[in-house]
């Protein structure tokens, strides 16, 4: 008698799920956040101080440390962000003792130094979102993540600008540093990939993740704006993105 055959639907089903399986969920979540991004009439000068005065007027999230079994210190991480016609604008302040990155290069492992991270997904019709990752130097490590499917690094974004202003010296664990903040410019235009409408209208939501990795290995510890309901520290479970809002 011949087997019976599964349908691939069913097939790719099982797949999916073997692959979000490995992202065990812990129960018990606060409800996920919501942020309104305000629009700035005046482009910011992307030099990685955050001293325009409209940044003063973005209301700031700071970022959570939801694994204690962690070992880095918790070093204080605050984003805020704005909007125009043609940008959404990202600023991240990290407090940094000891301020260390060392890849140099477009799309080097940046989430192996002190680093910054945003994951946009637009809308709600799929799981799949744009990585954006970004170390204390400013380099940029850019892909496309299919959720549950395989990160696709070769995503490069156009038009993208970023700039770190370092309060210490990189990469030098003799002395004692205050942190670092980060200035990013994403051009709308950049995420057509997977918006439908850009600039995104005023009664849309899209779903972001916006996280620190801080310190490198052993001592690192993992911040984020919403907890991600994994039991290990991994911040790539699109389900439990924030909310964005667009005034």
């Amino acid at each position: 008698m011949m087997k019976r055959m599964i349908p691939l639907l069913a097939l790719l089903a099982l797949g999916a799920r073997a692959q979000t399986d490995k992202y065990s969920e812990i129960s018990g979540l606060p409800t996920l956040p919501s942020y309104a991004v305000k629009v700035v009439k005046d482009k910011p000068v992307i030099d990685g101080r955050l001293s325009e005065k409209f940044w003063s007027g973005a209301a700031p999230i700071t970022l959570l440390f939801p694994w204690e079994d962690q070992t880095g210190a918790k070093q204080r991480t605050t984003v805020k962000l704005l909007r125009d016609q043609n940008y959404l604008y990202v600023g991240y302040e990290c407090e940094d003792a000891d301020i260390t990155a060392r890849y140099e290069n477009r799309d080097d492992p940046v989430y192996k130094d002190d680093c910054v991270e945003i994951f946009i997904r637009p809308g709600e019709k799929s799981d799949h979102y744009i990585g954006l990752e970004m170390n204390a130097r400013g380099v940029l490590y850019d892909y496309f993540f299919p959720f549950p499917g395989k990160l696709e690094p070769g995503l490069n974004l156009d038009g993208v600008s970023l700039k770190t202003h370092l309060r210490g010296t990189l990469n030098q664990s003799e002395d004692k540093d205050q942190g670092w903040s980060l200035e990013l410019a994403i051009p709308w235009q950049s995420l057509s990939k997977l918006a439908e409408r850009l600039p995104p209208a005023g009664d849309e939501q899209w779903r972001v993740q916006i996280n620190r990795w801080d310190g490198t290995e052993p001592q690192r510890r993992l911040s984020m704006w919403c907890q991600s309901g994994l039991k290990r520290p991994n911040p790539h479970n699109p389900e439990r993105f924030g909310k964005l809002t667009f005034k």
